[in-house]
């Protein structure tokens, strides 16, 4: 954990040693913060899973016990700084993921790949729900955006969202123009009557190497 070789940090890693990078905090700081600043939009967790990281991470000599505090009747909480070993580790985790373009196998370019076994009609319904879902995911994040541009957030902190916004709406684009070549049959699909294909049970599509090669 940490080291080159070993690849980057897990994410949600990353996002704590990010924290305790700006000041000492405590677990449950770490938690609200992340909320506040809708940071879990970076890495998926629940406050045991960040107490669990905290640990590991502890273990590692990555972060250490800054001081434990006590506020009235409440528990002690124990608060956490980032040891010169763990701010090496977070530089090192940041600069091979930005680097790196390693292969990712999204859900999306899975069900692609195999949705001409479904129905063209079909097809058209649940890319059209997968739509609206997407729209309003766009929406919230033009509207996530323009606040903290409202606020006078410098764009650095937030290069996340521009980045999703971007991607996300140049595939909006092109599912939404997959739906129509689908909805007007420019696009040739298994279950036409007059498709080669119809009534095939499997359908082996060509390789891309194979296409790139020809």
């Amino acid at each position: 954990m940490g080291s080159t070789s070993c690849g980057p940090l897990p994410p949600l890693a990353v996002l704590v040693l990010g924290l305790v990078a700006e000041r000492p905090m405590h677990p449950y700081e770490m938690f609200q913060t992340t909320i506040e600043r809708r940071e879990d939009r970076l890495a998926k967790f629940r406050p045991g899973t960040m107490y669990h990281t905290v640990d590991r991470l502890t273990a590692k000599e990555l972060i250490e016990v800054h001081e434990v505090r006590r506020e009235g009747n409440r528990p002690e909480r124990t608060v956490y700084s980032i040891t010169d070993r763990g701010r090496q580790a977070l530089f090192e985790s940041l600069e091979q993921i930005l680097e790196r373009h390693p292969t990712e196998y999204s859900e999306l370019y899975l069900a692609l790949a195999e949705a001409h076994g479904l129905p063209r009609e079909r097809v058209i319904e649940l890319l059209s729900t997968r739509l609206d879902a997407m729209r309003a995911d766009l929406a919230d994040l033009d509207a996530a955006a323009a606040v903290v541009r409202d606020r006078g957030t410098p764009e650095m902190f937030y290069l996340d969202v521009g980045c999703r916004i971007a991607t996300l709406a140049t595939q909006i684009d092109w599912v939404a123009d997959l739906v129509e070549r689908l909805r007007t049959s420019t696009i040739e699909w298994l279950d036409d009557p007059d498709s080669p294909y119809h009534g095939s049970a499997v359908v082996a599509g060509p390789s891309l190497q194979k296409a790139n090669d020809e």
